[in-house]
């Protein structure tokens, strides 16, 4: 199992696009795994033929673990005394080197976990890093993993269950009631009073993949520890949808790449942030982190999921730049080649929910930035203009963002900017 970034410890086996008795050449896409943040084909490291699998689709595998065989392969590892059987990781410096590599690690196995606590307990730099976000005493949490390892899902389910409520806030802290989600927020991590089982061969039952599980776990993070506050405004973009008609085929001969509301509306946004920079900020306990660097997140809808690689330094592109970072962004995303550099880092998201038909949406922030705004879908209604009816072009604009960094006032400002500038758009 090769290693997929500095943290990750582990990978979940998605699909492998080889069949045991399949000649395999040398580079060639071998399977997929997926992390908590990618999911990437990892190309084999020897030609041959797949002589056997070692980690079945859907099995969780520590790093450098072996995955499979590759029989008579060339280029590295080692011989069996039956054969040439070589056990193949992402790279050959994580083959296994002994007679004994067609024996798998268990998944289950600390392989990978390179941080040890003071009282001898091994934890994942993930879960450390959770840990330390979110100021959790990791000997309270309850280990579910294999052996009673503490996992992130772990982490998660403490810091929303309210346990770890006295570590995250010093008592002098006051939270307003109206700032704090429903209790249905609260209990996604609450047991299901009884187990939900398919009914019969009726219902088709789908295995969850590691990025599924991932959404899953931050959404509920994100819902059950942030306070969601939210604001909309609708913006008369009639005159900027008027350029845009008419410039869209020479920007696309001329940049290579199609002129759309995206890339416009986060030239905005970053122009906004000039003028309001708390939007771009992290809560961190006890104290605030305004970010100098202005990364603006992508929300892209993919196959099995949705992901937010990141523009970095959005603000120092011009449009046409923008446009061109965006559009690779969309390509990797889809063709499964974000690395984690492209998906780190982000300190507010943009999401155009109108490219999908919506006209109003209330988007869920992505921890730990403390701002998030949708696009919606521009859509011609009746306006009043100089006291008279006419058909403008309108897009709404939603703003959600973590009301222990910023309040209403700072947000409306904000939004109220975009708004102005997409109502006055001037390119350049």
């Amino acid at each position: 199992m090769p290693q997929l970034g500095e943290t990750v410890t582990e990978g979940t086996v998605g699909r492998w696009l080889k069949k045991v008795g399949d000649q395999v050449e040398k580079y060639e896409p071998l399977l997929e795994v997926e992390t908590d943040k990618v999911a990437s084909e990892i190309p084999s490291p020897f030609a041959g033929t797949l002589t056997s699998i070692l980690a079945q689709e859907g099995t969780t595998v520590p790093v450098g673990a072996p995955i499979c065989e590759i029989g008579g392969a060339a280029g590295g590892g080692s011989s069996t005394g039956s054969g040439t059987a070589t056990s193949a990781a992402a790279s050959p410096a994580t083959a296994q080197a002994a007679s004994g590599a067609s024996q798998a690690s268990s998944p289950g196995s600390s392989a990978g976990l390179v941080s040890t606590s003071g009282n001898g307990v091994r934890y994942s730099p993930a879960v450390r890093k959770l840990a330390r976000e979110h100021r959790v005493d990791l000997g309270a949490v309850s280990g579910t993993g294999r052996g009673g390892r503490v996992t992130a899902h772990d982490v998660t389910a403490h810091v929303g269950s309210g346990a770890a409520a006295a570590e995250r806030y010093s008592p002098s802290v006051q939270v307003a009631s109206a700032a704090i989600l429903p209790p249905r927020a609260l209990a996604a991590h609450a047991p299901s009073p009884m187990p939900v089982a398919p009914a019969g061969d009726e219902d088709t039952v789908i295995r969850l993949s590691q990025m599924r599980k991932t959404i899953a776990e931050r959404m509920v993070l994100s819902t059950s520890t942030i306070p969601h506050a939210w604001c909309m405004m609708e913006a008369d973009v009639t005159d900027l949808s008027r350029w845009r008609d008419k410039e869209k085929a020479a920007f696309k001969a001329r940049e290579g790449v199609n002129l759309t509301y995206l890339p416009i509306v986060v030239s905005t946004v970053c122009r906004a942030i000039r003028e309001v920079p708390a939007v771009n900020s992290t809560w961190a306990g006890d104290h605030i982190i305004m970010r100098k660097h202005i990364n603006v997140g992508i929300a892209i809808d993919v196959e099995d999921g949705l992901v937010v690689p990141v523009v970095r330094d959005a603000d120092r592109f011009s449009l046409a730049g923008l446009a061109q970072a965006i559009n690779e962004l969309v390509d990797k995303a889809r063709k499964r080649r974000l690395t984690m550099a492209d998906l780190s880092d982000g300190t507010i998201t943009v999401d155009n929910t109108g490219a999908l038909g919506n006209v109003a949406s209330v988007p869920i922030i992505n921890p730990p930035q403390a701002a998030i705004i949708t696009m919606e879908a521009v859509v011609k209604r009746p306006w009043v203009v100089n006291d008279a009816i006419a058909i403008r072009s309108i897009m709404n604009l939603c703003l959600c963002i973590d009301h222990r960094v910023l309040d209403g006032a700072a947000a409306s400002r904000f939004l109220g900017s975009v708004k102005a500038q997409l109502e006055s758009f001037q390119p350049g």
